[in-house]
C-alpha cells in the first residue's frame, strides 16, 4: 500500500486536510460553460467580421471597404480588431471559475471596444467637403455590432455565479447536489 500513489482527493488536500475549493479547480481546455464558449465564439466570429465588408460605397467610386480598409485610413478603428484578438487568448487561458470571474472587467472592456468603434462610425459617418459620398453600411459592420453586444453581455456574467457550482468529487458528488 505504501508504494501506491496518492488518490486524487489526497493530492487535492492541503496540509490541514481541507480539499481544494471547487471554484479554484482547473477546468478542461475545451470547457464551454459559464460563458466561456460564447465569448470564444464571439471573438473568432468578430475577428472574421472585421475583414468583411463594412461600407458599400457607391459614390464617388464603387468600392467595398472592410474594417481593415477603414482602419488603414483611420487608425483608431484598429481597436476593434485588437479587442477581438486579445479577447480570444484571454478567455481561453482562464481555466478556473475564480479566474473567469476575475477577468470579467477586462473581458467586458475588450468586447465593448468593437461596439464603441461601430457606434462612433454610425454617429459620425465618413464625409468629404466638396465631393458627395454615398454609401450603405455593410453586413460586416452590423455583425460586428451584434457580436460585440452579445460578447459584452456574456463578459459581464463570465464565470457565472459562485453559489451554483456543481461538485465533481467529494461528499456531495455522488448525489449531484449543488454546492452552497
Amino acid at each position: 500500500m505504501s508504494k501506491l500513489p496518492l488518490s486524487h482527493d489526497a493530492v487535492a488536500e492541503d496540509d490541514f486536510g481541507i480539499p481544494m475549493q471547487p471554484h479554484l479547480e482547473t477546468l478542461p481546455w475545451f470547457e464551454v460553460r459559464r460563458g466561456r464558449g460564447l465569448l470564444l465564439a464571439c471573438a473568432v466570429l468578430g475577428f472574421v467580421a472585421f475583414f468583411a465588408p463594412w461600407v458599400d460605397m457607391t459614390s464617388p467610386e464603387l468600392r467595398l471597404l472592410s474594417g481593415v480598409d477603414l482602419a488603414k485610413r483611420s487608425g483608431w478603428i484598429w481597436g476593434a480588431a485588437v479587442g477581438w484578438f486579445i479577447l480570444f487568448p484571454m478567455t481561453l487561458t482562464r481555466r478556473s471559475i475564480d479566474q473567469m470571474r476575475g477577468a470579467r472587467v477586462a473581458a467586458a472592456f475588450l468586447s465593448a471596444v468593437p461596439l464603441i468603434t461601430v457606434s462612433i462610425l454610425w454617429l459620425m459617418p465618413p464625409h468629404a467637403r466638396y465631393v458627395p459620398i454615398r454609401f450603405d453600411w455593410g453586413w460586416g459592420l452590423y455583425a460586428t455590432w451584434i457580436l460585440s453586444l452579445v460578447a459584452t453581455i456574456a463578459a459581464v456574467r463570465f464565470g457565472g455565479r459562485i453559489d451554483d457550482i456543481k461538485v465533481a468529487r467529494g461528499a456531495l458528488a455522488g448525489r449531484g447536489e449543488t454546492l452552497h
